[in-house]
């Protein structure tokens, strides 16, 4: 079992940015992928980007690259989404998610993976 906590969302004007933050616990023995996910209110879930287990592989949504940076820290177990020049229509609630076992998932849809956090609102506004 994995455990998935996100956090630092928040309300930023047009322009500016965030980190996200996905805190991960349970059976961390495995280094799972963990991949990021939003969804706006009428919307379909989205996926955004993904670190491998390693963190030396990453991919990303075509919408969002050069904008999304997505990383990780082993030695804290936490998962990073970094945003910039943040837009309106990126006000979504952003999910990390992470797969059974240690693949890499082959694409960004959310049937790839299996454990997810509840998410966190990131709202942007002027």
């Amino acid at each position: 079992q994995l455990q998935l906590v996100e956090s630092g969302g928040g309300l930023v004007q047009p322009g500016g940015s965030l980190r996200l933050s996905c805190a991960i616990s349970g059976d961390t023995s495995v280094a799972h992928a963990i991949g990021w996910f939003r969804q706006a209110p009428g919307k379909e879930r989205e996926g955004v980007a993904c670190v491998s287990g390693s963190g030396t592989s990453s991919k990303y949504a075509d919408s969002v690259k050069g904008r999304f940076t997505v990383s990780r820290d082993s030695a804290k177990n936490t998962a990073y989404l970094q945003i910039n020049n943040l837009k309106p229509e990126d006000t979504a609630v952003y999910y990390c998610a992470a797969p059974y076992g240690s693949w890499f998932p082959q694409d960004l849809t959310p049937r790839q993976f299996d454990y997810w956090g509840r998410g966190t609102q990131v709202t942007v506004s002027s």
